[in-house]
């Protein structure tokens, strides 16, 4: 079985929810068929089916952060960023403020990974105050 992690290398967010949609197609087919010619997932499938919805997930939220960046430059309200999330502008703002922290806190442990000073700084500054 392939963990998260393998097939995250493997595989581009296109590759990946396109594998997942044809397992799950796979499997709701053969939920509906009242025949033995559309059989079921079997174990590898089914994991690799749980395990590529992770993958989905974790390369869909790597975009999150520059997109909110993206929003916040053309000028847009901690208030719109938040209705386009689904959440509060308070959730929004304080995620977005969370990955810059991780951001710096990864340069700062390896020295090129993440956001270095002034990355930080210009990020902070596009972030704003936290919205009321």
């Amino acid at each position: 079985m392939a963990s998260p992690d393998e097939l995250e290398r493997r595989h581009t967010l296109a590759t990946a929810t396109a594998r997942y949609d044809e397992l799950r197609m796979q499997d709701a087919l053969a939920a509906m068929a009242a025949d033995d010619e559309t059989p079921p997932l079997t174990r590898e499938e089914s994991l690799e089916l749980l395990a590529l919805s992770e993958v989905v997930i974790r390369k869909a939220g790597y975009g999150r952060q520059p997109m909110i960046r993206s929003a916040r430059a053309a000028g847009a309200s901690w208030t719109q960023i938040g209705a386009a999330l689904g959440s509060s502008k308070q959730a929004a703002w304080e995620g977005h403020n969370r990955w810059i922290e991780e951001q710096a806190r990864q340069h700062d442990d390896t020295g090129y990974q993440g956001l270095g000073p002034a990355e930080v700084d210009t990020a902070r500054g596009l972030a704003g105050r936290r919205p009321d």
